[in-house]
């Protein structure tokens, strides 16, 4: 009995040891899209007051306005950059 408690423990101990390197695997892999997403274009989700959210390629990002500028709910932008996990992004032409 004491065996079977053992062996059980140990197997709950080892999946959360595998549930945490995948997840730091996963955040990992996230961070270096960052830079494929440079040039793309996003909607405003949030207004950039100079920080908000946008929506670049169906996915919500933090983002900064790069001039600090207000930038409204629905307004297109294009990414230029990333500081800190954070889109610099400006209005788009």
């Amino acid at each position: 009995m004491k065996l079977v408690l053992l062996i059980a423990i140990l197997a709950a101990v080892a999946a959360s040891a595998l549930g945490v390197v995948v997840a730091l695997y996963h955040h990992k892999k996230a961070s270096a899209d960052d830079i494929k997403l440079i040039g793309e274009t996003a909607e405003v989700h949030g207004a950039l007051e100079p920080e908000g959210t946008v929506i670049v390629r169906g996915e919500l990002w933090r983002a900064k306005s790069k001039d600090g500028a207000f930038i409204s709910a629905g307004a297109r932008v294009r990414v230029v950059g990333f500081e800190n996990h954070l889109a610099l992004v400006e209005v788009c032409d």
